[in-house]
């Protein structure tokens, strides 16, 4: 198509057909990419009349030229089939000063875009810096512009392989920066982030020996809205099923707080309940929370299949742990309730239902 279109919508730098060209001050159009790469080596001279630029560089969009290449595409020959971004022109454009806000939250969509649902293009995007250039965006004061980088970073964490790899990069400092002070919906997606980044069992040590991570969430958890709340859980769940971090969540006070998440109805909540009640400092605090016992009876008979599963696991530590608890457990119709769980769908489900059973009868021989 390029040999057949006119040469006044070909760039004068790359001589290719102009996707998005702009005006430099002398007067003279080039493609955007063509010429952002000119002043980022360092010219501050029009490439064709050699006048100096004034700083900073000014990149008018010439809407006129773009409109008429466009409809003289459209009208002359068929609709091509459109070209997958250059990777590299956009990891240049975030790290360009010279770039201005539009172009970068446009280079962090588009690159969103194609490393969604490719595996082999997130690779390529790891080994062509596209971290480093992530990670300036994530310090912005422009909120679009942080939520955006953390959704690529989510993206470029789908991997396994590059899990370790982001880690090493230094995004979880980071990354629990925008956990504290991000605005908008970028807590959440940082919280999305590190889970997302736990999955692998060594980044959990890590992730959890980091300073501010497990407060942040715990934070988030207590402050946060109904998403906020919910990612933060999840992360926690996933971070704590290594021991030091259930050690350090209980430290930071993650009991209470998730306990009155749960009284609120967050199921979530009551999944990392199920595994701090492994540690006898949390089932000490579990265990004199007024109404906590209560919240995981109603989970055990009217919550999700997985909300059921965790219920019955706490309802087991601490009834294990706690003759009064026990006691009351019996009292409200736990026993019954197990029972009638004996016969659910859920393998995981059965099997929490009879473990609980036995906990009680044990517990009742010895009254």
């Amino acid at each position: 198509m390029a040999a057949q279109l006119p040469d006044d919508f070909k760039c004068p730098i790359s001589l290719e057909i102009m996707s998005d060209p702009v005006i430099l001050s002398s007067g003279h159009t080039f493609d955007r990419a063509s010429i952002q790469r000119w002043l980022d080596a360092g010219h501050r001279t029009c490439p064709i009349s050699k006048l100096p630029i004034p700083e900073p560089p000014s990149l008018i969009p010439n809407h006129a030229l773009r409109s008429l290449i466009s409809n003289y595409a459209l009208v002359s020959f068929p609709k091509p089939q459109p070209c997958p971004p250059n990777p590299q022109t956009l990891i240049q454009l975030l790290l360009s000063p010279s770039s201005q806000l539009g172009d970068r939250l446009n280079s962090l969509d588009q690159l969103s875009r194609v490393s969604k649902r490719d595996s082999a293009m997130r690779r390529r995007l790891a080994e062509s810096g596209a971290v480093a250039a992530v990670l300036t965006c994530i310090d912005s004061d422009e909120p679009g512009l942080q939520e955006k980088a953390l959704h690529l970073l989510l993206n470029l964490s789908l991997d396994d392989d590059s899990k370790v790899g982001l880690v090493a990069e230094g995004i979880v400092g980071r990354v629990v920066y925008a956990l504290r002070y991000g605005v908008e919906d970028s807590r959440a997606v940082a919280a999305t982030v590190l889970t997302s980044l736990a999955v692998l069992e060594v980044n959990k040590v890590t992730i959890g020996s980091y300073p501010d991570a497990i407060p942040g969430l715990v934070s988030l958890l207590m402050m946060g809205n109904s998403r906020e709340r919910k990612e933060a859980a999840t992360a926690l769940f996933t971070l704590c099923s290594f021991p030091d971090n259930r050690v350090r969540a209980i430290q930071y006070g993650a009991v209470s707080i998730l306990i009155q998440n749960a009284n609120s109805g967050l199921e979530r909540a009551v999944e990392v309940l199920g595994l701090l009640a492994k540690c006898k400092v949390a089932r000490d605090e579990m265990v004199r929370f007024r109404g906590f016992l209560d919240t995981l009876i109603g989970i055990s008979r009217n919550g999700s299949s997985r909300g059921v599963q965790y219920a019955l696991l706490t309802l087991s530590y601490l009834c294990c742990y706690s003759e009064k608890m026990c006691l009351g457990a019996v009292r409200e119709g736990v026993f019954e309730t197990c029972v009638g769980l004996l016969e659910d769908d859920n393998e995981k489900v059965r099997r929490n239902a009879k473990n609980l059973i036995q906990v009680i009868q044990e517990r009742m021989g010895n009254v």
